[in-house]
């Protein structure tokens, strides 16, 4: 979807300060959607969390089936919910009419969406096996992928290229933007419960902020050429 809002393109550029300053102003313009968001995501969060013991019993048969059931349950309920809150905060950031029914959106393409958070993970995952610093190099440059299936159409392989290719350049940006992301999460902390969703709500949108800004780059330079 092409953007045609001029406040968008004023003020925002691909960096890790402009995207967070950015997405501040408009978690506050659009903070009851966005609260609902996270409190949705919060909630749908707490199975996962509560089925995913870690400890000496861990490998216990019992404790076993229920991660597998957790890594199940995030794949397939908890995934496409959260392309569709991504996708309403990136119509948020770019100025588009949006509805809170959109967060339900990853359900239209229900097997794209869970086959692309299938492969991001493995891919994340095997750079994790091999050494913890390749996994995270892929955490930032497949940060994309949800973006480009909601908004762009593609599908699993076409997005993880396609993000790939956004993203060069892009890679300190993002991973700068994930390590802010700590403090803020920190302080929200200090707040309590309010303060994570509000810290979680500004992540958010920052990171769509950070896609729409590279989205709005490459826009420009295929005008130019």
């Amino acid at each position: 979807m092409e953007n045609t809002n001029k406040e968008d393109t004023v003020g925002l550029r691909a960096s890790t300060g402009s995207a967070y300053s950015y997405a501040w102003d408009k978690t506050w313009q659009n903070f009851l959607v966005f609260f609902l968001v996270a409190v949705v995501l919060f909630i749908l969060e707490i199975p996962s969390a509560r089925i995913s013991p870690i400890g000496e019993d861990m490998f216990i048969p019992g404790i076993i089936i229920l991660k597998i059931f957790g890594i199940l349950y995030g794949l397939f309920l908890y995934v496409p919910v959260d392309y569709g809150a991504k996708y309403i905060v990136l119509k948020a950031v770019r100025g588009e009419e949006f509805d809170s029914s959109d967060v339900i959106s990853g359900f239209r393409d229900y097997l794209n969406v869970v086959l692309s958070g299938l492969l991001t993970g493995a891919i994340i995952l095997v750079g994790i096996i091999f050494l913890i610093v390749p996994g995270i190099i892929f955490t930032c440059r497949l940060a994309f992928v949800p973006y480009l299936v909601m908004d762009k159409k593609l599908d699993a392989v076409k997005a993880v290229e396609r993000s790939w290719k956004m993203t060069k350049g892009h890679g300190w940006t993002i991973f700068l933007m994930g390590l802010l992301a700590i403090p803020i999460v920190i302080l929200g902390l200090i707040c309590l419960i309010f303060g994570v969703i509000i810290s979680a709500m500004w992540i958010r949108a920052a990171f769509a902020s950070i896609y729409h800004a590279v989205d709005m780059e490459e826009q420009k330079q295929a005008v130019a050429a």
